[in-house]
């Protein structure tokens, strides 16, 4: 089904209903790669998981208060990693009830108006999204350390009507956006109660819970909205492969971020001890508090996990027993150092979007040895492979744009229905932008986008395969790859390359050891050597960022 078009009315997220696509015919996958030759379509190894009746009312906390144990578990719902106080499941939704009744009472909130949040993870955070999920009003988290002309785009998308921010960040926020702070007497007086009666909100499935900004490294940022029943299908997975035993969770990723919000929202559905950094320290920090709390399992963005491998310093981590690492590409290098260090440790990496949620992951020890993939297609989740320029739909091994459909793709972006329009097809697909290919055993490799292919001559380059076989090179420790204008070819790949101390690896010798292993359109046919890569927090090179890099500036004055 094509996404119905979302728009603001009166600071209210409206969604417009559409008609439903009729389901398409049984397919045969194999069981093997999970590819149906009759429809051309790849379908998940996963067993389905059931969900509820998609007209049945059901907010996302009435979910989470389904599948929590009766009576509550004993063990803390969160922790705050720096100072250690913690808050049971029990108080914690003790303040959830008295919070949302607060915001409806005193704040004046109501189903469907956005609600804009800046502030660093803390423990009032996960109280206030659970609230707000409660009686239906919309969540917008963004980055603090976002400039105020970044928070007046992200509020001119998504108009809330509200903002709840912390007292050195709330400055940032447009003056004609009202703010409650977070580290005020009146934020705390909410949590009082004060007598005040519960009145349960019928929130429907459909209805939109969260709008997420898209990341914006290749163009401009839009705001995605996704529903209750986006976040109700994804922990869905979780809790039917969930483990005997409570995880102590270590979440490394910021509440604000798509990949921090599902963590925060599985972990507390599935009854787990959620220990929140706070945005405080970096990775030193993160290591500390994962020995401190003894962490089962953690979120690790790229980075973490290669700095982990090459930590100076011995580490107590006897208790970890998998790391979920997405956000951006991990180097196959990085990743085999990691498991050569901390071989008990189920590095399991996956891949997802804002807008599809979670489309791929790992699950158990056998599939992290697949260290170049991202690991197999989610549960419920259909794919296709397509030739961007043919529109044909490809095959097992062959690498094409991935199209994805789920219940977890998002409704679709906020008054942007140009945006939708180019981003979903007439059955619903959701065309990720990604170059992909799934090997013979069902396994995604995600190759690069597909705006930041290089057009060399005749022929598309990847950037994200030269970088992953640059940092496979002794001697670099980082490496990116752009386009550089030429007069004949169009554009070349050069590389730029962060080397490591002490190496002397020569810029023909890196072109040499390069056009080794690709195919002679493929060659890097430029090195420069420079002192960083411009990234996400997350580990995503910042392409735009690069066509401002000094190195390359300077290059371009030649």
């Amino acid at each position: 089904m094509s996404p119905a078009p979302l728009k603001m009315e009166g600071r209210v997220v409206v969604l417009q209903q559409r008609p439903p696509t009729p389901p398409p015919s049984a397919p045969s996958p194999d069981p093997r790669s999970g590819f149906d030759a009759a429809s051309r379509t790849f379908h998940s190894l996963r067993p389905n998981v059931s969900l509820p009746l998609p007209d049945r009312p059901l907010s996302f906390l009435a979910y989470v208060l389904s599948l929590l144990p009766c009576p509550l578990p004993s063990h803390p719902a969160l922790v705050d990693a720096a100072t250690g106080h913690a808050i049971s499941f029990a108080d914690l939704l003790s303040r959830v009830r008295s919070l949302a009744a607060a915001l409806r009472s005193r704040i004046g909130l109501a189903k469907g108006h956005v609600v804009f949040i800046l502030a660093p993870a803390g423990l009032d955070v996960p109280a206030l999204y659970l609230a707000l999920l409660s009686i239906g009003a919309v969540i917008s988290a963004a980055n603090p350390a976002s400039t105020p002309a970044e928070i007046a785009h992200l509020v001119s998308l998504s108009d809330p009507r509200i903002a709840f921010a912390r007292s050195d960040s709330a400055g940032k926020l447009p003056r004609h956006v009202a703010a409650v702070l977070l580290d005020s007497p009146r934020f705390r007086s909410l949590f009082d109660g004060d007598g005040e009666e519960v009145v349960e909100e019928e929130v429907e499935q459909s209805n939109v819970a969260v709008i997420q900004y898209s990341s914006g490294t290749t163009g401009m940022v839009k705001a995605a909205a996704l529903s209750h029943r986006n976040f109700i299908a994804m922990v869905a997975g979780f809790h039917a492969t969930r483990e005997p035993k409570a995880e102590v969770f270590l979440l490394g990723a910021p509440l604000f971020h798509s990949m921090g919000f599902f963590f925060l929202l599985k972990a507390l559905a599935l009854g787990e001890t959620t220990v929140v950094m706070g945005g405080r320290g970096g990775v030193k920090q993160m290591l500390q508090a994962a020995e401190r709390y003894r962490v089962t399992a953690m979120t690790a963005a790229p980075p973490v996990v290669v700095a982990m491998a090459k930590w100076p310093e011995p580490l107590d981590l006897e208790a970890l027993e998998h790391i979920t690492c997405g956000g951006a590409p991990l180097p196959e290098a990085s990743a085999v150092r990691f498991m050569r260090r901390f071989p008990r440790v189920e590095l399991r990496q996956g891949y997802g979007s804002t807008e599809g949620g979670g489309i791929s992951r790992m699950i158990c020890k056998e599939e992290c040895r697949r260290v170049r993939s991202a690991g197999r297609l989610s549960h419920n989740v259909e794919a296709k492979l397509v030739d961007n320029a043919t529109g044909e739909r490809l095959s097992i091994g062959q690498t094409g744009e991935l199209w994805v459909r789920s219940p977890f793709v998002m409704l679709g972006y906020v008054g942007n229905e140009q945006a939708n329009a180019i981003t979903f097809d007439a059955n619903g697909w959701l065309k990720t932008g990604d170059l992909c290919y799934f090997d013979e055993d069902g396994f995604l490799h995600v190759v690069g986008r597909l705006k930041e292919l290089i057009k060399y001559k005749a022929y598309q380059v990847p950037p994200a395969e030269l970088e992953h076989l640059l940092q496979c090179l002794p001697g670099i420790a980082d490496a990116a790859v752009v386009p550089y204008p030429d007069e004949e070819a169009g554009q070349i790949p050069m590389a730029l390359v962060v080397p490591q101390p002490g190496s002397n690896l020569s810029e023909i010798e890196i072109m040499d050891l390069i056009a080794k292993q690709v195919a002679p359109y493929k060659k890097i046919r430029k090195v420069v050597f420079t002192n960083y890569i411009p990234k996400t927090p997350s580990g995503k090179i910042l392409r735009a960022a690069l066509r401002n890099h000094a190195v390359f500036n300077s290059l371009s004055r030649l």
